[in-house]
């Protein structure tokens, strides 16, 4: 399920983290090749990501888990 970024915190070892509308966190590391996420990297590209969606894993695994 698609929500956006409203905010960034890091996690305990420093790593950064989305804050969703939805209330979830989701990690949004820059580790190229398997993650190029560089905008993570100043509060500057940060900042420009706010508003986009990423897809909230939780909330689908939260869906696929609700009866009928």
């Amino acid at each position: 399920m698609r929500r956006a970024i409203t905010g960034y915190h890091t996690d305990d070892v420093g790593d950064p983290v989305a804050e969703l509308a939805c209330g979830h966190g989701q990690h949004v590391r820059h580790h190229p090749p398997m993650f190029s996420r560089p905008w993570v990297l100043t509060p500057e590209g940060r900042a420009s990501m706010l508003g986009v969606e990423l897809d909230c894993v939780r909330c689908d695994e939260e869906l696929s888990r609700r009866p009928g």
